[in-house]
């Protein structure tokens, strides 16, 4: 028999996570009525409907605008996903600013682990490798750290991997899962670009197609 739970509850998870009601309940279920690990149940499945749809592709979407400071940061992002009436939705506009606004506020380098280029990443990691030497440690603890310290690094440099800047608990991908969840789509960012006035440049990224990406790791 299942548990009951009080429809305020699941109203507040639902508010909390964008996920269905019938979801909401069964999380509360499973968790006793605990909230917060609740929550982190429909994360977990968001992020698994995720992956399921990550090889769908995405050829809509809307591109999005974000002024910060009085209008010394600016942005620009391409968010794309499988329909046109999806990249109308309240839910995928509201995603896209927010992706835009944390990009203003982290300045980001690439979209994902996977963008990074070859030379950056063996940069950092002889860097990484010569500070981790220079500690005396043998060659294996020498390459943990050196995982650590690539981890934090994708951590400072990718969007995907940030922590959202209006809730730290998550990532941007997870915050991107969960909306894919809720929609039923694949959505994915191909692309953006920041300027802050006084800069010589702008940070430019683009995200390579799955087909040409290689796993970060495998680098």
């Amino acid at each position: 028999m299942s548990e009951k739970i009080d429809a305020k509850l699941v109203k507040e998870l639902r508010e909390k996570s964008g996920a269905p009601m019938g979801d909401c309940l069964k999380a509360l279920q499973e968790t006793h009525g605990d909230i917060e690990r609740a929550f982190v149940v429909l994360r977990k499945r968001g992020m698994a409907s995720a992956q399921k749809k990550a090889s769908r592709t995405t050829n809509e979407g809307a591109v999005g605008t974000y002024i910060h400071a009085g209008g010394k940061i600016g942005v620009l992002i391409e968010l794309n996903c499988e329909s046109d009436f999806v990249a109308r939705t309240e839910d995928f506009q509201e995603l896209l600013k927010d992706i835009a606004m944390h990009i203003a506020a982290s300045d980001p380098r690439y979209v994902k682990p996977e963008d990074v280029t070859a030379e950056d990443l063996e940069r950092e990691k002889d860097i990484f490798r010569a500070q981790a030497a220079a500690t005396g440690k043998p060659a294996p603890v020498i390459e943990k750290i050196v995982e650590g310290k690539m981890a934090k690094f994708y951590e400072e440099v990718c969007l995907y991997e940030q922590p959202f800047i209006k809730e730290q608990s998550i990532s941007i991908a997870q915050l991107i899962a969960s909306v894919i969840g809720k929609l039923g789509e694949n959505i994915s960012v191909r692309r953006f670009a920041r300027f802050k006035v006084g800069e010589i440049g702008e940070t430019v990224a683009v995200s390579k197609p799955a087909a040409e990406a290689e796993p970060a790791a495998a680098k």
